[in-house]
């Protein structure tokens, strides 16, 4: 589905240039990533219904083909009503390190197209291309280009959606899934908004909408022609926020990518359990993709924390903050297993274990410290070449002796 920049071909090109750069904020998409990434090395199950995430009772969807979309699988759902929803449906497990290597590959295309990206997950972002339309040419062509790219070096594919403002790029990209391309000009924006119902709106969810509907609000035409005054009175700050959305007025910038604060992995038992020593083996598993994660992100960490939920929902955490930066997983563990323990009697059964690394600084800039022990070296040696089989071959590829163990299954 691709939208129409309109051009004026007897401008001057300054002229031209100008008119060009008035939508030159992009949303670029991956379509159904997940599973895109995982249909590349298994190209049988095609137009088939697919879902990438844990089988367990109490796992959730992570992503779904269009295919099982259509049955109204969505991403987050509870896998057990996805498949009551899709009985037939293939459950493919999650390669979470092949999905940032891959994500990795985006952001690099991204940036070759400007520097001006702004991530919001591992398979989106916005760009801004102003200062690339003169090099590249409209905001359209770049768009394509991006896709292109995508499509050509990676295997899946991207929607696009171009606009003046972060907020209906990201509309465009939505209403040309998949795989399309939506412009939409500051002169079609707001009759283009005002088609659309009250949901399209960001900040406009459920609850909202009720609220909105009881109010005979039912699309973004009704909230652009209701007083702010009454919005407010209704849904508080957020009225005056959905009327400007109404209205296409959306003055943020694209903003690059800042460090990420922390980063991590958790995982719910299938079972609540108080076995110390399946919690253990958790910790090691969970240590290992964080530490995958801060090596694939040229990152380390100078504190790790733990979270544990007990079987009432109740959650705890606990954190330390160790001498030398670090990005081993074996490191990350023997903190993890001493915070762990730390905790003494357990009250309650443990629902959900969880690692995280935080304090990030970028690797090629922390001060590492020597170590005497050449055991650390040989771990980080060995976490490299883990890291490099498990980018080819998949998640599961090569895993410590202790996490084969019988017995040791996982759920998210």
């Amino acid at each position: 589905m691709t939208g129409v920049v309109h051009q004026t071909n007897n401008q001057p090109p300054e002229a031209r240039l100008q008119e060009l750069r008035r939508s030159c904020i992009l949303h670029v998409d991956m379509d159904a990533f997940f599973v895109s990434v995982e249909l590349r090395t298994r190209p049988e199950l095609k137009r088939r219904r697919v879902i990438v995430g844990h089988p367990g009772e109490r796992s959730v969807v992570l992503s779904a083909s269009y295919e099982a979309r259509a049955l109204g699988v969505k991403s987050a759902m509870p896998m057990v009503v996805a498949l009551r929803l899709c009985p037939d449906a293939v459950v493919i497990e999650p390669r979470h390190a092949l999905y940032q290597e891959v994500s990795r590959q985006i952001m690099m295309i991204f940036g070759s197209i400007t520097d001006l990206v702004e991530p919001l997950s591992v398979d989106e972002a916005f760009l801004d291309v102003t200062g690339a339309v003169r090099r590249l040419g409209s905001p359209a062509a770049i768009g394509e280009l991006i896709r292109k790219q995508v499509a050509a070096e990676l295997g899946i594919t991207a929607s696009v959606g171009i606009a003046a403002t972060k907020f209906v790029a990201k509309i465009a990209s939505t209403r040309c899934k998949p795989d399309g391309l939506l412009v939409i000009t500051p002169e079609e924006t707001v009759p283009y908004l005002h088609s659309l119902p009250v949901g399209a709106l960001w900040g406009v969810g459920a609850k909202t909408a009720e609220v909105l509907g009881r109010m005979g609000i039912r699309t973004v035409a009704d909230v652009a022609a209701t007083p702010v005054s009454a919005l407010k009175r209704s849904l508080g700050a957020t009225g005056e926020h959905v009327h400007r959305l109404s209205w296409g007025l959306d003055p943020r910038s694209v903003t690059p990518a800042r460090l990420e604060k922390s980063i991590g992995a958790e995982e719910t038992f299938g079972t609540d359990t108080w076995d110390t020593e399946i919690l253990h083996r958790e910790l090691l598993r969970l240590s290992h993709r964080t530490a995958a994660r801060l090596r694939s992100t040229g990152m380390v960490a100078r504190t790790v924390a733990i979270k544990v939920r007990w079987s009432d929902f109740s959650s705890i955490t606990r954190s330390r903050t160790v001498h030398a930066p670090m990005d081993s997983a074996q490191l990350i563990y023997a903190v993890a297993v001493q915070l762990l323990d730390g905790l003494g009697a357990r009250p309650l059964a443990v629902r959900l274990v969880g690692v995280r690394a935080e304090q990030l600084e970028e690797a090629a800039t922390a001060p590492m410290q020597l170590s005497l022990d050449r055991r650390d070296d040989n771990w980080r040696t060995a976490e490299q070449v883990l890291d490099q089989v498990t980018q080819r071959f998949g998640d599961s590829s090569v895993l410590p002796a202790r996490l084969l163990r019988p017995g040791n299954t996982r759920r998210d």
